[in-house]
């Protein structure tokens, strides 16, 4: 059988990637829409309320291949999605603890 995709490019595939901000729909978006999709327990912040938050720039994550046991992976996918950041959030607790007993 031949893996060679035959069939035309949809529409929704030039679409932004999973991740990836859809900069023109930002850009064009209203106070009003955004309004109307915001969840009802962001209605009652303050407008000062980003005054002091500071920006966290995300660390650059680089893939590899782990091994793990197989119980661990099981529970860690047990967990839900976005289990390798649960795993990660976990090695970087450990990294944290050791190196303050150092």
């Amino acid at each position: 059988m031949n893996a060679k995709h035959t069939g035309k490019q949809s529409k929704t595939s030039k679409a932004a990637h999973r991740g990836r901000a859809d900069l023109r729909r930002l850009r064009d978006i209203r106070e009003r829409e955004i309004m109307r999709t915001s969840p009802g327990e962001l209605a009652d912040i303050p407008e000062n309320f980003w005054d002091e938050a500071d920006l966290v720039m995300p660390v650059t994550k680089r893939a590899i291949s782990l091994r793990v046991d197989e119980d661990v992976l099981k529970w860690f996918r047990s967990l839900g999605s976005r289990y390798q950041t649960r795993m990660n959030a976990v090695l970087r607790a450990y990294m944290k603890r050791s190196a303050s007993r150092a």
